[in-house]
């Protein structure tokens, strides 16, 4: 078999060899829906260099024992027999390209791992393409990886790593989309440029509501805000922005996060890109769908803000304000974290946090992902949370319905 395989190949699809990531893609290739096309490498290319390197008896037994795997992968060259073919199908590409993820143990129903592996964009140059999949390869050994495996009772030596390779998108709008929420509607959001800024929860993003038809109910526009550690008391400024889809354009979008969904046979989650040439569907992943909370009366009645939902439930605590990374290790155990990015830092406490609540981020970050996948309440881009929400008063948070209530 060989190791390199278009994305429009049936073969593609076989989510054994070319990890439910890609397998999804190529479904969705084959449906006719657009994708950037490219190619997938199969996970026994990564089993291979494993073998060229004396690692195959390799286990996460420690972090000394990773950092050594990790490095190996990433500084040692490629094995000839696996980057024969990958530059052979790289050159017929048009370029510039990307490299991404697509691990046998991501991408699945509960364990998406969004956002815990790497993807590398804008690469034109042969040597900065292998220094991507090993970099990919070695993103199975990273802490951030082990810790989210951890969690799911995986072992990184008992899986592989298979890459997508495809033409980049030039995308002068990017987003998500979710094919169902509780209310029955289906969810795009959107930001211009390319996704990572929505991904990480670095931006509140538009949001846009659709009818299951895939008719527009509603939007609203996103900000962007400078993001700043309130330690060091710098100055942050919000900066309004006008809606950066066409009304079509978000309707085009909900028919195919529809179509998405068909294909898969239940909710999904998809991220895509949109150029010049129109809508490009790059990721589509199963969904976990949760219905509304019915609100408690004395709470009703107590200050409240409201976001966009980003988890699954209820929950509440005791509120643990915070500034900026530094500050996680305040964080207790059934605490409500109230924060202002909702970023990948944040995955680190999801295991003993109750509820999150943060200024910025929307429905479709790696972290509302991850929030659905492990049942937490979430609630992103809630104006002025840190501000305004006293640091360990009881936090009730509604993931469900987008609402955060506090103890006066």
């Amino acid at each position: 078999m060989s190791l390199v395989v278009p994305i429009a190949a049936p073969e593609a699809a076989d989510a054994r060899r070319f990890g439910p990531k890609a397998a999804n893609l190529a479904a969705l290739t084959h449906a006719g829906l657009p994708t950037p096309g490219g190619f997938a490498l199969d996970a026994d290319a990564y089993r291979r260099q494993m073998r060229a390197l004396g690692l195959e008896e390799a286990r996460a037994d420690d972090r000394q024992s990773a950092l050594e795997v990790r490095m190996a992968l990433f500084e040692r060259p490629v094995a000839d027999e696996i980057a024969a073919p990958l530059l052979e199908a790289w050159r017929a590409m048009p370029l510039p390209g990307a490299v991404r993820s697509s691990a046998l143990v991501e991408d699945r129903a509960g364990a998406s791992f969004a956002g815990q592996f790497e993807s590398y964009l804008g690469l034109s140059d042969e040597g900065d393409l292998l220094t991507a999949v090993r970099a990919c390869w070695a993103a199975l050994w990273s802490t951030r990886a082990l810790r989210y495996m951890a969690t799911h009772g995986l072992d990184p030596a008992d899986t592989a790593m298979a890459l997508i390779v495809q033409p980049l998108v030039q995308a002068r709008v990017s987003g998500g989309g979710l094919s169902r929420t509780a209310e029955g509607c289906m969810l795009v959001s959107a930001a211009p440029g390319p996704g990572s800024a929505i991904a990480q929860g670095e931006v509140v993003p538009d949001q846009y509501l659709l009818d299951k038809s895939a008719r527009l109910v509603s939007g609203s526009a996103g900000r962007r805000e400078e993001v700043a550690c309130h330690v060091h008391r710098r100055p942050v400024a919000s900066q309004p922005q006008a809606r950066c889809l066409a009304d079509c354009e978000a309707e085009e979008i909900g028919r195919l996060l529809s179509r998405a969904e068909d294909l898969a046979g239940g909710p999904v989650e998809i991220e895509w890109a949109l150029d010049d040439a129109g809508v490009y569907l790059l990721q589509s992943r199963p969904l976990r769908v949760e219905a509304a909370h019915v609100p408690d009366e004395i709470w009703a009645r107590h200050p409240g803000l409201t976001g966009f939902p980003a988890g699954i439930g209820r929950g509440s605590g005791r509120a643990c304000v915070v500034g900026c990374e530094c500050e996680l290790p305040r964080v207790g155990p059934g605490d409500v974290l109230v924060t202002r990015v909702a970023g990948p830092s944040l995955v680190q406490v999801l295991p003993r946090v109750s509820a999150v609540v943060a200024e910025l981020g929307g429905s479709t970050s790696h972290l509302a992902s991850l929030a659905r996948e492990r049942g937490i309440p979430m609630v992103l881009g809630v104006r002025d949370a840190t501000a305004r929400i006293p640091d360990g008063v009881e936090v009730a948070v509604d993931g469900v319905a987008g609402i955060v209530r506090w103890a006066r």
